[in-house]
């Protein structure tokens, strides 16, 4: 099993940083300070697969899990960051089953996938099957497509949990991204995510930031509540403050 699995085995929720930067702080910080996990944004950060490989390597003997969001369902990056060790991939703006399977597929040799064998870590051995083991896939729900989609994406083998981007939902549902937590159709539609995911044995997941109590309290298990850069700069304010 991967440290995020047995994470997730151990304990009701799991509390996580994110990371959006080519640094080894960021990660090492977050698990100085005692979050679970940390998750790594290929997607919109200023780093790549290649960086996440490195840094992967640095956090071999660091305590916190690992996950890695993807723009899509391009099975290479997929296999390059898992190849490199990554516990999970977050697999951004999902809206059907068929893009919820492709995910899967993305990480599960053949015949049951198309995920091409090459790992780079001696660590995680040579035997393909428990490579496909001890992979998390989380598929992103982030639109009105995609919540139309709710129930069959659910049903995709292979699913471990949805994860929740507020922003691009809230955008949308018609509203901005700062309405993500006050518009009822907002609020509504995650704990419609959050309710579907469970009755599915799925694991709900939200990018909750400053909400990341109520959204414990709402059932999700995952959440990721800020990144390294906005943790810095708030660390840095508060270092100001004392000064003057």
């Amino acid at each position: 099993m991967s440290r995020l699995q047995d994470a997730l085995a151990a304990r009701e929720r799991l509390w996580g940083g994110w990371v959006v930067g080519p640094t080894i702080l960021g990660p090492e910080e977050f698990a100085n300070a005692g979050y679970d996990y940390v998750g790594f944004d290929i997607q919109h950060g200023y780093l790549d697969d290649a960086d996440v490989a490195l840094i992967l390597r640095r956090l071999e003997h660091v305590p916190i899990a690992t996950a890695v969001r993807v723009a899509g369902t391009d099975p290479a990056p997929i296999g390059r960051v898992l190849d490199a060790g990554a516990d999970a991939v977050i697999v951004a703006m999902v809206e059907s089953a068929d893009q919820a399977a492709a995910a899967v597929a993305a990480t599960r040799y053949a015949p049951a996938g198309v995920r091409s064998y090459g790992p780079l870590r001696a660590d995680l051995g040579r035997d393909p099957a428990a490579h496909e083991e001890r992979i998390s896939v989380f598929v992103m729900i982030e639109s009105a497509r995609g919540l139309a989609a709710l129930d069959e994406i659910c049903g995709v083998d292979g699913v471990t949990g949805l994860y929740v981007g507020p922003a691009d939902l809230a955008i949308s549902l018609g509203h901005t991204p700062a309405d993500a937590w006050t518009a009822p159709v907002v609020q509504d539609a995650i704990a419609r995510i959050q309710a579907s995911a469970q009755a599915a044995g799925l694991i709900p997941g939200i990018h909750a930031g400053v909400h990341g109590k109520a959204m414990a309290e709402n059932g999700f298990r995952m959440l990721t509540l800020g990144s390294e850069s906005q943790a810095l700069r708030r660390g840095a304010a508060e270092i100001l403050r004392e000064a003057q």
